[in-house]
């Protein structure tokens, strides 16, 4: 019972350090930055570029980032074992 409680405070721990992590990605002016809950927090695009050539770049940006905090979630997560 008592180790049960343990893995969910460390679980809980976990998830609160997870949600402090933030991947951020530029490319051509336009950043995403992403946090380790997976929400976006932050996106600056480039006023400069094409609607179109923004929408493509946002994409790949927030992909990257996506990828890059998954990443790190999973490390983390190994590594607290």
């Amino acid at each position: 019972m008592f180790d049960k409680l343990s893995q969910i405070k460390k679980l809980k721990e976990m998830e609160s350090a997870l949600s402090k992590e933030e991947a951020t990605i530029e490319k051509d002016g336009i950043s995403v930055t992403v946090n380790g809950k997976m929400e976006v927090k932050k996106v600056k695009l480039n006023s400069e570029m094409s609607l179109d050539k923004q929408e493509e770049t946002v994409k790949d940006c927030f992909n990257q980032a996506m990828r890059k905090i998954q990443i790190e979630a999973a490390q983390k997560l190994f590594q607290g074992q």
